[in-house]
C-alpha cells in the first residue's frame, strides 16, 4: 500500500503555488513544488524536485472559476501519481477574521464564512475561494482544508489590536489583525527546534518578500505585528505602501479628486519600492542600480524595518533574537546589514562574513541579540494542519 499523499496550494495574486506531501509518519514530507504564472503565456506548471525542474505546458483557458486550469493540473498529478492516494487538499486563506483561530475542514458553512471575509481582503480572498470552490467541484470526494493568515495573531491582546476610533467599529471587526501568520507559525517552531533557548525569550521576526511585515514573539506566540487591518500597513513592500497617514487617502479623494479604484491601485501596486525608486519592484534590481533614486528606495525600506523592531521590542519589553526570513530577509545581507547597522544602540552588531554568506547565525559575539537568518515554509505549515484536520476527521467517523 503507498503512502497518502497531501496537496497544498497558495495562491497569490498572480500565481498559485502547490506542494506536494507524502505522509509517511506523524510528519508530512515534502517531495515536490509547483507554480502556475499567470503571466505566462502561454501557461505553464513548473514542477521542481529536488534540484530539477520541469515546465509542463498548459492548455486550458484561463476563465474567471478557475475549473479548466485546475483540472487540467489534477489531470497532470492524477496521470503521475494515483489520486486515490491523496487524503487532502490543504489551502491557504489570508483572512480568517475573529471566527477561524486554526484550521478548518472545508464544507459550506466554512465556505460561507471565508466568503463574509471577502470585504477584509478583497485582493486575497477571492482568490483563496476560487481554489476551493473549483477542487470541490471537480473532485468532491477530496477533503479539503483551509489555513488561516490571521489565525496565528489571534493571541495578540485588545490594546495590540485596537486603533483610536470609535469603540462600535472594533466590535464590528474594524481592528490589527496581522498577516503572514502560517510563516511566523513556521519559524516559530523552527526556533524551538534549533534555538529552544532562544525561542522561550523574546524575538522579532522580520517576513521580508514582495509582501513584507514583523511580528513580534514572546516564546513562540504572536503578541503583535506590524501588518494590521489589511496587508498593506507596516513597512514598505515590493508594490505597497506600508504605514500611511490616512489624511493622505482623503486628500487623494477629496482635493486630487481620485476615484476609490485609483486610489486602491496607488497604494496596492503603484508604490513600496517600485513607488519610491520609480525603478522597479525588484529589490536585487534596486540594489545592482548605481541611481539614486534606487538608494533612496532600499534606505527608507531598512528605515522603516528598522524602526519597527524597535517598536516591536517595546511591545516585548526586551529583545533576545532577531529573525531574518522570506525572500529578502533569506537571501539579500546588504538589506540586513542597513537594518542592524540602525539598530546599533539596541546593542545589535553583525559578523560581516556570516552575514554575507547568509550563514544561520549572522550576530557577533559580542551583539546583546542574537540575530538568525531562517527559511521560512508556509506550505509546511498547511501541510501540518491539512494532515491534522483529516486525521481529526478520520477518528470522529471511525468513533461514531
Amino acid at each position: 500500500m503507498s503512502d497518502p499523499l497531501l496537496l497544498t496550494l497558495n495562491p497569490g495574486s498572480s500565481t498559485i503555488k502547490f506542494g506536494l506531501f507524502r505522509v509517511t509518519g506523524q510528519e508530512p514530507v515534502r517531495i515536490g513544488t509547483g507554480k502556475i504564472d499567470f503571466r505566462l503565456n502561454p501557461l505553464a506548471l513548473d514542477l521542481s524536485n529536488g534540484g530539477e525542474t520541469v515546465r509542463v505546458p498548459l492548455n486550458a483557458p484561463v476563465t474567471e472559476d478557475l475549473h479548466e486550469v485546475i483540472d487540467e493540473t489534477l489531470n497532470w498529478f492524477a496521470a503521475h501519481f494515483s489520486l486515490k492516494d491523496f487524503v487532502s487538499v490543504g489551502h491557504r486563506v489570508v483572512h480568517g477574521g475573529d471566527r477561524f483561530a486554526g484550521p478548518v475542514a472545508i464544507d459550506d458553512q466554512a465556505i460561507a464564512a471565508i466568503d463574509a471575509l471577502v470585504p477584509l481582503a478583497p485582493l486575497h480572498q477571492p482568490q483563496s475561494l476560487r481554489l476551493i470552490r473549483a477542487i470541490r467541484a471537480l473532485r468532491p470526494h477530496l477533503l479539503q482544508s483551509a489555513s488561516f493568515d490571521t489565525a496565528f495573531h489571534r493571541s495578540q491582546a485588545d490594546v495590540v489590536q485596537r486603533f483610536a476610533i470609535p469603540s462600535r467599529f472594533f466590535d464590528e471587526g474594524i481592528k490589527r489583525y496581522g498577516f503572514h501568520g502560517l510563516s511566523y507559525q513556521f519559524i516559530a517552531s523552527q526556533l524551538a527546534q534549533l534555538f529552544p533557548t532562544l525561542a522561550k525569550g523574546k524575538a522579532v521576526v522580520a517576513h521580508l518578500g514582495s509582501g513584507a511585515s514583523l511580528c513580534a514573539l514572546d516564546a513562540g506566540v504572536s503578541r503583535d505585528s506590524s501588518m494590521g487591518f489589511s496587508t498593506l500597513d507596516g513597512i514598505p513592500m515590493a508594490t505597497r505602501c506600508g504605514a500611511l497617514d490616512a489624511g493622505v487617502v482623503l486628500h487623494l479623494l477629496e482635493q486630487r479628486g481620485r476615484s476609490l479604484s485609483e486610489v486602491e491601485d496607488i497604494l496596492y501596486h503603484q508604490s513600496g519600492l517600485l513607488g519610491v525608486s520609480g525603478l522597479s519592484a525588484d529589490s536585487r534590481e534596486l540594489l545592482a542600480s548605481p541611481l539614486p533614486q534606487a538608494r533612496e528606495a532600499l534606505d527608507l525600506f531598512a528605515f522603516r524595518i528598522a524602526g519597527e523592531v524597535a517598536r516591536l521590542a517595546t511591545t516585548l519589553g526586551g529583545l533576545d533574537a532577531l529573525v531574518f526570513t522570506a525572500g529578502i530577509g533569506e537571501h539579500q545581507p546588504e538589506i540586513r546589514a542597513a537594518v542592524c547597522e540602525r539598530l546599533a544602540w539596541l546593542g545589535i552588531e553583525l559578523d560581516a562574513q556570516s552575514n554575507a554568506g547568509n550563514a544561520r547565525v549572522i550576530s557577533s559575539a559580542a551583539s546583546r541579540a542574537t540575530v538568525l537568518v531562517l527559511p521560512t515554509d508556509e506550505e509546511q505549515v498547511i501541510a501540518r494542519e491539512a494532515l491534522s484536520t483529516f486525521r481529526t476527521l478520520h477518528r470522529e467517523e471511525h468513533s461514531t
